[in-house]
């Protein structure tokens, strides 16, 4: 028997019981396995749950799970830094195997994680942490091992996702469309984490480590988020032909790798526009297989349930069939991350100016002395105070140009307030 010891019992640690419980039998059928939940701890022992627990599972403290003889894998699914990061480390240095769902715990602490994993010669399973119930680890790390993989384009976050889905199709407003999330529990009270980008960066530094065996850190993952994201901005993006989504991008160019989370617009004809509502979706290209697409629910209790036990099963057949060496990423020396300011890539931009005759040579002037040629202009939409809006859409430019840029026009006597800009990512179809 594996003996399984979950620290946690929320949300995804009751849905975790509940398939391993509820599929006892299929799992071992399937796998050859007998696995089973024999300790579980939980801050609030007295809480109800919808499942019933066997007499004296239940404990308070992290501790008597990590101790447990009869417990062989750990479980983490707290989530945060601390007590979980004491937790894995108390756990690996006691010869357990671990799995756990904590995407910003791995982000921040993960090469350490891994690296003292090596040395006991145990796992740390991390399948749940990023989009829930898609197997995308076990894809990145196995699927595509005979690839070199140079572009990831995630939708990471169902919540900021259900946000711009709403916005998108129904017109709503910024504010509207959160308090709907959060009435039918998509978002949480504090939305912050969600619709500033933040969670999408924790999964994104997960997934360049693996895919491209590259230290990185939340510092140098360009993040922005949702909330200034504007209605009208979203409708011209409609003309355009292009939706806006918050992006999770990945690049590798010359050994450097580029990676930023914020919204940005995506042609209507990618298969990433229309990802919408809760769903996440991950593209991936390959130098082998080419564009590969991985989509599904990215978070909740039975789906990311379902990718802590595929890493527990997983860890059951080379627990008893002998591992060779722990599937620990690993890391190049010679990748690097390379500064957002030197992207290239082309860009939307709205004025808010005042309609008289040559206000748009002002603007196109400046943008040409900062090497940024114009693609397309829309100049229409009703005038409020003798302001109207501009729209352009530019050639490739460095994203430090576009800052200059948008700071000199925002200067000009003829335009009121500040002006708008997102990225445009075409998605290497």
């Amino acid at each position: 028997m594996i003996g399984v010891g979950i620290i946690g019992l929320g949300t995804v640690g009751i849905g975790t019981y509940k398939i391993l419980e509820q599929y006892h039998s299929l799992i071992k059928d399937k796998s050859g396995q007998d696995i089973r939940v024999v300790k579980c701890a939980d801050i609030d022992t007295k809480r109800p749950r919808d499942i019933s627990l066997k007499q004296g599972i239940m404990t308070a403290e992290a501790r008597e799970v990590i101790e447990c003889k009869d417990v062989d894998i750990v479980v983490e699914l707290i989530g945060g830094i601390e007590p979980a990061n004491e937790y894995i480390r108390m756990a690996i240095q006691n010869k357990k195997w671990v799995v756990t769902a904590n995407k910003a715990l791995l982000a921040e602490k993960g090469d350490e994680l891994f690296t003292l994993a090596a040395k006991q010669n145990v796992e740390i399973g991390f399948e749940a942490s990023v989009c829930g119930g898609i197997p995308l680890i076990k894809a990145i790390r196995d699927g595509l091992v005979g690839n070199r993989i140079n572009y990831i384009l995630g939708i990471l976050n169902g919540t900021s996702n259900y946000i711009l889905t709403k916005m998108t199709l129904e017109g709503m407003s910024f504010e509207k469309a959160l308090e709907e999330a959060q009435r039918l529990g998509f978002a949480e009270a504090d939305p912050t984490f969600d619709v500033e980008g933040i969670d999408a960066a924790h999964k994104l530094c997960i997934l360049i480590r693996l895919a491209f065996q590259c230290h990185v850190k939340m510092r140098d993952v360009v993040t922005g988020g949702i909330t200034k994201i504007d209605p009208i901005d979203i409708e011209f993006a409609r003309e355009f032909g292009y939706r806006i989504k918050l992006l999770a991008v990945a690049k590798e160019e010359n050994e450097k790798i580029e990676a930023r989370v914020e919204p940005a617009m995506i042609p209507v004809v990618h298969p990433m526009s229309n990802v919408d509502g809760v769903y996440n979706a991950v593209y991936i290209v390959g130098d082998k297989t080419g564009p590969t697409l991985y989509y599904g629910k990215g978070a909740g209790s039975e789906p990311t349930g379902s990718a802590v036990v595929s890493d527990i099963v997983d860890m059951a057949y080379r627990m008893r069939g002998g591992s060779p060496l722990p599937k620990i990423p690993s890391v190049s020396k010679a990748k690097k991350m390379r500064s957002g300011e030197k992207s290239f890539v082309p860009y939307y931009m709205r004025f808010t100016a005042k309609d008289r005759p040559g206000v748009l040579s002002k603007v196109s002037g400046v943008l040409a002395e900062y090497n940024i040629s114009i693609s397309s202009v829309i100049q229409k939409g009703r005038k409020e105070n003798g302001y109207v809006p501009i729209v352009i859409l530019t050639h490739e430019a460095t994203e430090q140009n576009l800052k200059n840029a948008k700071a000199a026009i925002d200067r000009l006597a003829v335009i009121k307030g500040e002006s708008v800009s997102i990225r445009i990512e075409e998605g290497r179809l």
